[in-house]
């Protein structure tokens, strides 16, 4: 499910300049476990020709970044994704996505440095590797919302066993996601934003 840009355009584009009604700018962190769809999210979305460090999957990546799920992955991020989108007329959200492969997991230490909230992305078929990444996200203090994202061949549960199964704390929301597609990306981004909210509000109260 890895987003495949177009071909470089030389030069800036009108539309990769910031609105000049911009006032506020998030940074927010996609991650996930290897071939979630952050990539694919992060492209989906993206209202700038994304940045992307994807290398060519090869067969010394065999039994280390082996994704036997998708026969269709030939390429993998290295070091990061890099998207833009304004939410409205003021407010930018900074998109990075992560690594997937636990040997490039060091990176994430900078790559969550001033990130406001995260997205989870999360596959059915491998539970067991959100875990990791969650805990990282609460081991840094960094809010997250979980998405679940929607493979053509994944199975399918409710959401509120996933929320047992993850072992998901009442408050942080979780929702379905086509990451292939823009109008569900940015929702979940809007329902991480809410979330975000919600917790500012909470804490002024307190």
């Amino acid at each position: 499910m890895d987003f495949k840009s177009s071909d470089a355009v030389p030069g800036p584009r009108a539309e990769d300049h910031l609105p000049h009604t911009a006032k506020a700018a998030v940074k927010i962190v996609i991650v996930g476990g290897f071939g979630v769809g952050k990539t694919t999210m992060v492209g989906s979305v993206s209202e700038i020709k994304p940045l992307t460090t994807e290398e060519t999957m090869t067969q010394a990546g065999v039994g280390i970044d082996d994704d036997r799920r998708n026969d269709d992955k030939t390429a993998t991020t290295v070091a990061m994704d890099f998207g833009r989108i304004s939410i409205t007329d003021e407010l930018v959200l900074y998109l990075f996505g992560t690594p997937g492969q636990e040997r490039f997991w060091f990176l994430w230490n900078g790559l969550f440095e001033g990130a406001l909230g995260a997205v989870v992305l999360v596959d059915t078929r491998r539970l067991q590797v959100s875990f990791e990444v969650m805990g990282r996200l609460e081991e840094r203090g960094v809010p997250f919302v979980v998405a679940v994202n929607t493979f053509p061949n994944a199975p399918r549960y409710p959401l509120d066993e996933l929320r047992i199964a993850l072992d998901l704390a009442p408050e942080i929301p979780i929702v379905e996601c086509d990451a292939r597609r823009r109008a569900s990306s940015r929702d979940t981004l809007m329902i991480l934003m809410r979330f975000l909210h919600d917790i500012v509000m909470s804490r002024q109260l307190t």
